[in-house]
């Protein structure tokens, strides 16, 4: 994989509109893994697309009503066959992590990347998430090379009094060994 101007070559880009700058002294540093399935423990499809370019129909489905009026997104998304979509460029500030605190360094999206892998906390992930979440972070890792092994983590681990995933399902060893 590839990264030029902030975007991955090899896959496909769905523009969203939920980004802004990252403020001026912000140095990309951590790499924040999510899980996210619409609707809830449902795969496939277009909803987390949806979602996260605000096109989201309240009426489609009763979680729908509750979310629909969000403005999030993240840098990229994991769906269970592998395929990855870009939704924001990574020199810019997705809103994937919230209120959220690591290494004593607040608000993580000035300076994180969020990658959302297609899951539930409790469904384990496939094989080729796995892979292409390993070839997606080596490549981060050669294009900010602050985003060091210890400088991965999960959505629960900077926002624990709001969040849970990549959950219990997710295997960090087994991850980690992919990476180099």
């Amino acid at each position: 994989m590839h990264i030029s101007n902030g975007w991955l070559q090899e896959v496909r880009h769905v523009a969203s509109p939920n980004y802004n700058a990252r403020p001026p002294a912000s140095d990309i540093s951590l790499l924040v893994i999510h899980n996210i399935s619409l609707p809830p423990g449902e795969f496939g499809g277009d909803a987390v697309e949806r979602f996260f370019t605000n096109c989201l129909a309240a009426d489609e489905h009763p979680f729908y009503s509750s979310i629909a009026d969000m403005k999030v997104s993240a840098h990229c998304f994991v769906r269970r066959n592998g395929e990855i979509i870009q939704f924001v460029s990574f020199a810019e500030r997705a809103w994937h992590a919230g209120r959220s605190c690591f290494g004593g360094e607040t608000e993580c999206n000035d300076f994180a990347i969020g990658v959302e892998l297609e899951g539930t906390d409790s469904t384990p992930y496939t094989d080729e998430q796995y892979a292409s979440l390993a070839c997606l972070t080596v490549a981060l890792q050669a294009a900010y090379p602050k985003i060091t092994k210890s400088r991965i983590t999960g959505h629960a681990d900077i926002a624990p009094e709001r969040k849970t995933d990549p959950g219990p399902a997710f295997d960090w060893p087994r991850y980690f060994a992919l990476l180099p």
